[in-house]
C-alpha cells in the first residue's frame, strides 16, 4: 500500500484558508509540524494539520506542489491543536491567528545553533559625544543584540558599532539552546497550616493522578494561597512534568519570582512581551523540549507548545486583564480550563475574589472549591471603615478627606507604611483652558487627553497619542491658562507631599512600573522601608506583600460604579477587597479607609461589613433575573472603519440582517461609548441570548453571507468584558 503523501496545512493568511501539499518521498511531516511550504513564487510558514479536520478541495494529488522543508522543532502536540481549533471555534477567530500564537517565536523554529550578544567591556572612551555617554550609562549590566541594545540605549545601531571599533563593546557568542537551571521540589518545602495543607493534598492528588480536574481556590488575601499551590507544582516537578503558572501582570512578576526562588530554589522561566528576542527564542524551544520545567508568564503562554504538561495555576484568576481585547478575543481563564480538559491535567484558578462566574461553577459541581478562610500565621484580616464625603469633605482643591489625613499622618509617625489607591493614571483626566473652556482631545479617539506631569506630557490611554502642554491654548491663544479638573495618581501624590513634606511618596502604575526590573526596584525599596506613601493603581491590588504596610485609603470608591458596565459592581467589590488585603499582612494590625458618596451602596455597604458571601449572593440573583453571564450568554459585534460613512452602513447593514431566533436579543447597531478609537470610528451591537443558545452558529450564518468594503473591519467579541 502507497502511504498517503497528501497533507492539508494551515498557512498564515486567513484569507486562503487551507491548502493541500504533496510530501516528497523520505520526508517525514506528522500532524502538527511547522514546515516551509511554495505559495507563488514565495515561501512561507506552514502547519500540517490533522487529516479530516479542515475542509479543502479535490485538487488532484498529482498536481499538487511539494513541502520544501520540514522544521528541526518538534510538532504541536495534538492536546495544544485542539485547544487552536476549539479557540478558533468558540470565538469565532480565524484558525491561522490561534495558530500563529503557538508559534510566537519565529527564531525558534529555526533551530539551535548560537547567537552574538554584546556587552559593554568597563573600558574608558577615548572620545566622549553624547549618544555614547547616553550608551554607557543605560547599557550597565545590559548583554543583547546589537539591535536590542539599540533600543534599550535610545541610540542608532551605527553609534554602538563605533563603541565596538573603540573596544567599548565585546561580542559574546551565546548557546541559543543552553538549558535552564531545573527547579528543586525539595528546596525549602513550608510548614502549611491544616487548611492549606488539606486544600494542597486534594490538588497534590489529581497531578499525581494525571488527571483533569479544576479547582477553585478561593482564600482571603494573605492565607497563603501561592504557597498552597506550590505544593502542587512541587508535585509536578517531582513527576518530571511541566508546569504553567499565568500571571495578570507582568509587573507581578518580580514578586513572584523571587516567592519561587526562595521556594524551589531557582528562578522560573518567565514570558512576557518584555522578553529581547534571544530570551523569547531560547523559552520557546526549551518548553517545546521539555528543558523548561516552570513557565510563568503572562496570558499568551498559554499557547507555549509544552512537551508534557503536568500542572496549570491561573493566579489571580478574577482579572479582567485576562481577557484579550484584540486580536483573537480570548478569556485566559476560561482556555486555561480547556486546555487542562484536553491535556488531562489538573487546573488551578486562585483568587481572593473569584469570579462570579467561577463561583457558579463550583456550585454547580464542576469545578472543586477550596477555601482557605483565614490568614496565614495569625495575621488578622484589616478593620475597614467607610468615609463619608458627604460629611467629611476634603478642603477646597484637595482630595483627601480629615480622617485619612490624620490616619497617613499617624502612621508616617509610627515609622509604618500607607497606601493610597486611585484607578487612575496620570496628574488629572481632563486638562481645560480657564479662559475660554476649550478641553484638549485626542485626535485619534473620543477621548479626553489625561496630564502627566511627571512626564510632562498629555496623553491619550487608549492610543498613546501624546504631546507636550502648549505654552498657550490653542483655541483662543492665552497664555499659562491650563487648568488640571479632576484627580489622578500624580495629583495624590503631589497633596500627601504638601500634608507631610517629609514623607517618601512612590507613584505606582504602568508608567512607572514598565518593566519588570522596575517593578523589582519597587518592591526592594519598599521592603527597605524606603518608601512612607504608595500612591498607585489597580497594579498595586495584588500579589505584593509588605509587613510594615498597615494602611490603606481607597481615594475614590465610586468610581469604578459609574457607565453601563453590568460587571461594574463586581469589578468595584474585587478592586477594593484586593487593595485592602494590602493592609496588616504581618504581625501589626491593618485597617482601611473607603472614601466614598455613597456609603449605602449595596458593594461599599458589603465591603465595610466584610459580608462577601451576601454581595455575592445578590450579585447572583441580579445576573439570574438579567439573563446575563453566567445564567445567559453575550457577544458583540464591532464595526470599524476609518470613514464615519463606511462603519455606519456596514453596521445598519448588520443590523437588517439581523436573525429571528427565540431567546436571542439582539441589540443596535448603536456608536459605541468610545465611538473613534486609534482613528477608527466604531459601532457595535449587542447578542443576549439563553444559556443554551447556539450563538456561534448563529453568528456565523448572520455575518457569513454579507460583503463590506475593503476599509471596514468586522470583529466579534465572544463573553465581551469591554462595553466601550
Amino acid at each position: 500500500m502507497v502511504p498517503m503523501t497528501r497533507v492539508r496545512c494551515i498557512v498564515f493568511n486567513a484569507a486562503l484558508g487551507a491548502l493541500d501539499y504533496r510530501v516528497p518521498t523520505g520526508m517525514d511531516a506528522p500532524p502538527g509540524s511547522v514546515v516551509v511550504l511554495p505559495l507563488g513564487p514565495r515561501q512561507i510558514l506552514g502547519l500540517v494539520w490533522d487529516e479530516g479536520e479542515l475542509p479543502g478541495d479535490d485538487y488532484p494529488e498529482h498536481k499538487l506542489r511539494a513541502v520544501l522543508e520540514v522544521l528541526p522543532v518538534p510538532p504541536l502536540p495534538a492536546p495544544l491543536r485542539r485547544l487552536i481549533s476549539w479557540c478558533a471555534d468558540y470565538y469565532l477567530a480565524p484558525l491561522s491567528a490561534v495558530a500563529r500564537m503557538a508559534l510566537s517565536s519565529s527564531a525558534a523554529l529555526k533551530g539551535g545553533g548560537t547567537v552574538t550578544e554584546y556587552r559593554l567591556t568597563g573600558e574608558e572612551p577615548a572620545r566622549m559625544t553624547p549618544q555614547r555617554l547616553q550608551a554607557l550609562d543605560l547599557l550597565q549590566g545590559e548583554q543583547a543584540t546589537m539591535r536590542e541594545l539599540a533600543e534599550i540605549a535610545g541610540v542608532s545601531e551605527a553609534v554602538l558599532r563605533g563603541m565596538l571599533g573603540q573596544g567599548l563593546l565585546e561580542p559574546v557568542l551565546v548557546d541559543s539552546d543552553r538549558p535552564y537551571p531545573a527547579p528543586d521540589p525539595q528546596f525549602a518545602a513550608p510548614d502549611l497550616a491544616e487548611q492549606q495543607a488539606a486544600a494542597a493534598a486534594d490538588m497534590v492528588a489529581a497531578v499525581k493522578a494525571h488527571r483533569f480536574q479544576p479547582f477553585l481556590l478561593d482564600g482571603v488575601t494573605g492565607s497563603g494561597k501561592t504557597e498552597t499551590y506550590f505544593e502542587a507544582v512541587a508535585a509536578a516537578l517531582e513527576a518530571g512534568r511541566q508546569v504553567l503558572v499565568l500571571l495578570p501582570e507582568i509587573a507581578l512578576t518580580a514578586a513572584f519570582l523571587s516567592r519561587f526562588e526562595k521556594r524551589f530554589g531557582t528562578q522560573p522561566v518567565t514570558w512576557h512581551s518584555s522578553l529581547k528576542a534571544s530570551e523569547r527564542r531560547r523559552a520557546w524551544r526549551q518548553v517545546a523540549f521539555g528543558g523548561a520545567r516552570v513557565v510563568v508568564g503572562a496570558r499568551s503562554a498559554l499557547f507555549l507548545p509544552f512537551a508534557d504538561l503536568g500542572l496549570i495555576v491561573v493566579d489571580e484568576a478574577h482579572e479582567i486583564a485576562f481577557k484579550q481585547d484584540d486580536g483573537v478575543r480570548y478569556n485566559a481563564r476560561d482556555v486555561a480550563v480547556m486546555r487542562g480538559h484536553f491535556e488531562a491535567v489538573p487546573v488551578v484558578l486562585a483568587s481572593a475574589t473569584p469570579a462570579l462566574e467561577s463561583l457558579q461553577m463550583a456550585e454547580a459541581g464542576r469545578y472543586t472549591r477550596l477555601v482557605l478562610p483565614s490568614r496565614f500565621g495569625g495575621a488578622l484580616l484589616p478593620k475597614i471603615a467607610v468615609v463619608n464625603l458627604t460629611e467629611m469633605q476634603p478642603p477646597r482643591g484637595r482630595w483627601l478627606a480629615p480622617p485619612l489625613v490624620e490616619a497617613l499622618a499617624d502612621r508616617l509617625d509610627k515609622g509604618e507604611q500607607s497606601l493610597l489607591f486611585l484607578n487612575r493614571r496620570g496628574y488629572a483626566p481632563l486638562t481645560l483652558c480657564r479662559h475660554c473652556g476649550f478641553r484638549f482631545k485626542c485626535p485619534n479617539c473620543s477621548a479626553w487627553l489625561v496630564e502627566h506631569r511627571l512626564s510632562q506630557r498629555l496623553a491619550c490611554h487608549h492610543c498613546g497619542h501624546e504631546v507636550p502642554p502648549p505654552p498657550v491654548c490653542p483655541e483662543c491663544g492665552e497664555p499659562d491658562c491650563l487648568v488640571a479638573c479632576g484627580p489622578g495618581v500624580e495629583r495624590i501624590a503631589d497633596e500627601v507631599g504638601e500634608l507631610m513634606p517629609g514623607a517618601r511618596v512612590a507613584v505606582v502604575t504602568s508608567d512607572t512600573l514598565a518593566s519588570p526590573a522596575a517593578a523589582a526596584e519597587f518592591v526592594a525599596q519598599a521592603e527597605a522601608k524606603a518608601i512612607d506613601v504608595i500612591v498607585g493603581t489597580q497594579l498595586v491590588t495584588k500579589g505584593f506583600h509588605f509587613p510594615e504596610l498597615t494602611l490603606v485609603g481607597v481615594v475614590d470608591a465610586d468610581m469604578g460604579l459609574d457607565g453601563g458596565d453590568l460587571r461594574a459592581a463586581e469589578r468595584t467589590y474585587q478592586q477594593i477587597a484586593q487593595v485592602a488585603g494590602r493592609a496588616g499582612r504581618g504581625a501589626k494590625p491593618g485597617e482601611v479607609l473607603i472614601q466614598t458618596r455613597h456609603p449605602k451602596a449595596a458593594v461599599i455597604a458589603a465591603l465595610a461589613s466584610g459580608d462577601r458571601d451576601a454581595f455575592y449572593a445578590a450579585e447572583t440573583e441580579a445576573r439570574r433575573e438579567a439573563g446575563a453571564p453566567p445564567f445567559g450568554r453575550w457577544a458583540a459585534i464591532i464595526v470599524s472603519s476609518e470613514d464615519e460613512a463606511e462603519a455606519r452602513d456596514a453596521a445598519r447593514a448588520i443590523g437588517g440582517a439581523q436573525p429571528r431566533e427565540p431567546g436571542v436579543l439582539i441589540l443596535g447597531p448603536a456608536p459605541a461609548p468610545l465611538s473613534l478609537l486609534r482613528g477608527r470610528h466604531r459601532y457595535r451591537l449587542l447578542i443576549a441570548a439563553r444559556r443554551t443558545a447556539e450563538v456561534q452558529k448563529l453568528i456565523k450564518g448572520w455575518l457569513a453571507p454579507l460583503r463590506f468594503p475593503p476599509g471596514v473591519r468586522v470583529a466579534v467579541d465572544i463573553d465581551p468584558y469591554s462595553f466601550v
